[in-house]
């Protein structure tokens, strides 16, 4: 008789054994939680740097930034973030007659009397206002030379770990009363570094 031959049950369970450890290695190394936050702060990050440009050409064309009403109104701005799924607007309860959206006056206006842009479009304001979104958020002191900052709260290790590195080197002078470290609006008195840019 011809005998055949095959693996046992225990080699068989021995092979399973040890593929099932390779795979929790694998998972373990690329922990994918920590890839898909990496992924959603990247493009926070790129929709962060879309906005800021979006200010500056807003600034560029019409002479005045975008929460502001005429020249010579308040320049500073530093509660521009998103509250209730709602921009906040921005007033300065002295120059204008209609307050605007700061996000219509860069993309499309539905509000009467109001004018936009197009500076961004209008599935990049819907996406950025999404109550699943990461909340973006503006800052700008208002002093000459001093710079617009975005900011958003990092979800993922590497980010958190660059907001801290940036902070622990200094904040410059124009962002230090923002909150950016310490206190990112998200998680406020929890110790928390937002990402700013530029």
């Amino acid at each position: 008789m011809k005998k055949i031959k095959g693996f046992t049950m225990i080699e068989l369970l021995i092979v399973i054994a040890v593929l099932g450890i390779l795979a929790v290695a694998v998972l373990a190394a690329i922990n994918p939680i920590e890839q898909i936050n990496r992924g959603r702060d990247t493009g926070s990050r790129s929709d962060a740097e879309q906005l800021l440009s979006a200010i500056d050409r807003y600034n560029a064309s019409q002479m005045i930034w975008p929460w502001q009403c005429v020249s010579n109104s308040t320049k500073d701005y530093d509660a521009f973030k998103l509250v209730d799924n709602t921009w906040a607007e921005y007033t300065d309860g002295t120059a204008c007659s209609t307050n605007c959206p700061v996000l219509e006056k860069l993309s499309v206006a539905t509000t009467t009397g109001c004018s936009g842009t197009e500076e961004v479009k209008q599935s990049f304001v819907d996406r950025i206002t999404d109550t699943r979104y990461n909340d973006l958020h503006v800052y700008y002191e208002g002093d000459p030379g001093t710079s617009v900052y975005v900011c958003f709260n990092p979800q993922s290790g590497s980010f958190a770990d660059e907001a801290k590195r940036r902070c622990d080197e200094g904040e410059p002078a124009d962002l230090v009363d923002s909150g950016a470290c310490g206190s990112c609006p998200e998680d406020a008195g929890t110790g928390v570094n937002c990402i700013c840019l530029p």
